[in-house]
């Protein structure tokens, strides 16, 4: 079940809190579960990112689409 919108846009990603993606990366990245009802959409986000780098997981659509929208701004 999923209770957050994920973030595809690079205004709704500076929305987000710096510290709790920080925090959501690196239990991500360790493989750890996610307690949806007890994290924040920032936390959320960092984790998903995290399963992704830490290979538990593949990139979704929406985290494509940040990442396209990221390259789309440095331009």
């Amino acid at each position: 079940m999923q209770i957050f919108q994920p973030v595809e846009k690079v205004d709704e990603f500076l929305t987000l809190d710096e510290g709790e993606i920080f925090c959501g990366y690196l239990d991500g990245l360790g493989g750890s579960e996610c307690q949806l009802a007890q994290v924040s959409r920032s936390y959320w986000h960092g984790w998903r990112n995290g399963l992704v780098d830490g290979g538990f997981t593949k990139p979704d659509i929406s985290q494509m689409r940040l990442a396209e929208s990221f390259q789309t701004a440095r331009r």
